[in-house]
């Protein structure tokens, strides 16, 4: 596959940063994540709007425009051919002298083949654990995984698939999707701060605006446990049920039908953008 990396295409071999990058040093870059399908990028604008607001949010200093980006991605979309897929754009801290302080960012963007749930998880749902933490600076799609990926040795002993994080008794996110709650009344619920707010869960509620009745606010860990239906969003997920929180079985233990409903409605949302 080729990468684009600051002002070049390359092979994804040879694109490479130098070890003093403060993506490297310090962990400090952002990012962002969409999907390609039939050569076209899904959502583009959107995900843009998000990454360059990351960006600003992180001080970095960025010397990218968000055309040059979109004609960077069209360029790579046309290098790989590749239909179906997964583009990262990754702009980090830069090459900075200290160590410490960001310099000239710089700009990663690549192409991977992409796997999306298997159709067992979107029949049966998944389950999850939960864990009291709260992200730092949650509105920046940041490369800052660190807890994430340290629950993952935990995720796997409970024999779960994603862990949900809390803070205070109020649910927040998981470490790559949004959460969003149906309960018995058949409102759908999903959270209004502390969270990275998902391009899929704000299609989601475009879809769902005039179908469902929408509340944004803050959900407790009694509302989850108490819900009819629960499932979360993002890029490749787009909507997966989550059907287990720890030990509770959430509804009948299988996808629910307004899960479902939404999933189908999702699926012929995303194949007309593309049109």
């Amino acid at each position: 596959m080729v990468a684009f990396i600051n002002g070049e295409y390359k092979d994804e071999e040879k694109a490479l940063l130098h070890v003093s990058d403060l993506s490297i040093q310090r962990g400090y870059a952002a990012f962002d994540f969409f999907r390609t399908l039939d050569f076209k990028p899904l959502f583009l604008d959107d995900y843009l709007e998000r990454f360059f607001k990351s960006i600003e949010l992180l001080r970095l200093n960025n010397t990218y425009s968000r055309q040059q980006v979109k004609d960077i991605i069209r360029q790579l979309i046309e290098e790989n051919k590749l239909a179906v897929s997964g583009i990262r754009m990754t702009m980090t801290g830069g090459y900075s002298q200290s160590g410490y302080e960001p310099a000239t960012a710089n700009l990663i963007i690549t192409q991977q083949k992409l796997a999306t749930p298997p159709e067992e998880n979107i029949k049966e749902g998944i389950k999850v654990i939960t864990y009291e933490y709260q992200r730092d600076l949650p509105e920046i799609k940041s490369i800052n995984y660190l807890m994430g990926v340290w629950l993952q040795q935990k995720v796997k002993e409970q024999q779960a698939s994603d862990v949900l994080y809390y803070k205070n008794n109020i649910v927040t996110e998981f470490p790559r999707s949004n959460l969003f709650v149906i309960s018995k009344d058949g409102e759908l619920i999903t959270n209004q701060k502390n969270i990275l707010e998902g391009i899929t869960r704000k299609k989601v509620l475009e879809l769902a605006a005039g179908e469902f009745p929408v509340i944004i606010k803050d959900i407790t860990l009694d509302e989850i446990n108490n819900a009819a239906e629960l499932f979360m969003t993002s890029t490749t997920k787009r909507i997966l049920p989550v059907t287990r929180v720890n030990d509770k079985i959430i509804g009948s233990g299988n996808a629910g039908q307004i899960t479902t409903a939404l999933h189908t409605s999702f699926l012929s949302f995303e194949r007309s953008a593309v049109k």
